[in-house]
Formats: C-alpha cells, structure tokens, sequence
C-alpha cells in the first residue's frame, strides 16, 4: 500500500473498510414470456482497495453484475453485500462510470462535477474546493468553465470520472469506460486511472472486453465464461500495482505480463461446461 493510499485511507478508515460480496447470485430476464439466464452460480467478494478488472465475452453478463453491485437490479437468487449489508438499491457509497459521459451539456464542467455534493447539500465552498481538488486529479483544471461539447471524447469521460470521485464513493464501478476512445488516448486514460488508484485507494471493478486493458489495469483479473455468466478464471495481477514507474510498453513485453494475457485470453474462449 502506498503512503499516499495510506493517508487517504486513515481519514476514514471504517468507511473505506467495506468489501463487496455476491453469494449464489443467479439472474435472469423475462423476454417475451421466456427466461433468459444472464448469471449463473456468481460467487465473488471484492476486498477494499483493489482494482479488480472483468473481461470475458459480449453478452456474458458483465454489465448485469456490475448493476447488481450498483444497486440498479436484484438479483433473481442470492445476494449481493457491501460492507455486509444488503444492497437495495443505489446508494452514495457505490458511484458509476458509464460507458458514455452522462453529463449535462448547459453546465460547465465545473458545475457537473459539484452537483452531486450540492444535491446532497455540500456548501459552495466546500463543493468548489472538492471540485476543483478532483478536476485537477484528472487533469482538468483548465477546463472548469467549459461547457462538455467542448471537449473531446477522452476529456468528457475524465470529467465523469472526477463527478463520480466528487461524491466520495467508497467502491467505484466502471462500465467499459475508455471503449469507444481511440488507442493512444485510452492508454493515457489507463495510466491516469492507475495514479488515481493509487492515490485514493478506491475499491474499483473495471468492466472491460479488452484483454490488453484487464491485465495492464488489474491487481486482480476476473474472466466470466459465455452467458449465462460465471467466473471462470481469478488471478492477481501485479502490472498495475505501486512500484517504480515502468513505462507501459515495457511493461506489456514482459514474459509474465505476455502469459497472463495468453491465459486470460484463452479462458475467455473456451466454452463453459452445460450447466445442471
């Protein structure tokens, strides 16, 4: 761990403490009077402070597990738990980053970033000191006052990333958030995800189809099998850990780096077993 994740974490050591569990967690949807199964016998506990990454096939039920941690679906059987309590529904402990920036284009980005906190009743101040605190950690403190149809693609999602850290949620669940960026800027992205990793200690579960990206991000790789979704394949990772500064493409021509990848790509194409 860090100093700078050690700091952060002794200001509030109890909330940042939360793990999050699925236990026998199945789900389904109803599609014209017919079952569809989504996931299938989920097990699955998140400890405080990883970046756990999730890779495995379109239509696996990635993105319906992280909805089920987020609070936005029940799961048809077992239970889905932070810090050992239920989860109901969404609540400010869990924040969101979308696959495209959901963010309103009449504020500027300033604006977007402080309205969680003001809709919670943060003083001006207080919002503008965090907004700011948090542009500046992705790199937007030059950009406060414009408007997000201003800025590029790479930039609108930093600005939904710092909106979600404006909010203080303990786990933040990220749903293919760099897709549809072209390559160099989601490498950048990638790397500037890494430093706030490691400099809030946030809980984060990075949903992704991109071999590449789970195991370079990851300290911990999760693969789903087809749908109806389950995990098939859980390894740490250490590539994306605090340590010296390596720079990325040295990193991805490492041998281990290069075997793990071989293996999370090899687990996300083989077929599941039929289940009972």
């Amino acid at each position: 761990m860090t100093q700078d994740r050690s700091q952060h974490q002794g200001q509030d050591q109890g909330r940042h403490q939360r793990d999050v569990r699925l236990s026998g967690v199945r789900h389904h949807f109803s599609v014209r009077g017919a079952e569809v199964p989504a996931l299938d016998r989920t097990e699955l506990t998140l400890e405080p402070g990883e970046l756990v990454t999730l890779a495995g096939p379109s239509g696996c039920g990635k993105t319906t597990l992280l909805r089920l941690v987020a609070g936005f679906m029940t799961p048809s059987e077992g239970q889905v738990l932070v810090g050992g309590s239920l989860v109901r529904g969404p609540a400010e402990e869990r924040g969101v980053v979308f696959q495209q920036p959901t963010l309103f284009p009449w504020l500027t980005v300033r604006r977007n970033v402080e309205l969680g906190p003001r809709l919670r009743g943060v003083s001006k101040a207080e919002r503008r000191r965090h907004a700011e605190e948090f542009l500046d950690l992705v790199g937007l403190a030059d950009f406060a006052e414009h408007r997000p149809y201003e800025l590029s693609g790479g930039m609108q999602q930093r600005c939904q990333i710092a909106r979600v850290l404006a909010n203080d949620p303990d786990i933040v669940l990220m749903d293919e958030p760099f897709g549809a960026l072209d390559a160099l800027t989601r490498e950048r992205l990638q790397d500037e995800l890494l430093e706030i990793w490691r400099r809030t200690g946030k809980t984060i579960l990075f949903i992704t189809h991109s071999v590449d990206e789970a195991v370079f991000l990851g300290s911990r790789v999760l693969v789903m099998s087809p749908r109806p979704g389950r995990i098939v394949l859980d390894e740490p990772a250490v590539f994306g850990r605090p340590g010296e500064k390596v720079p990325p493409s040295e990193i991805r021509a490492l041998p281990e780096f290069v075997a793990l990848r071989e293996r999370v790509r090899v687990a996300i194409q083989t077929e599941p077993a039929v289940s009972a």
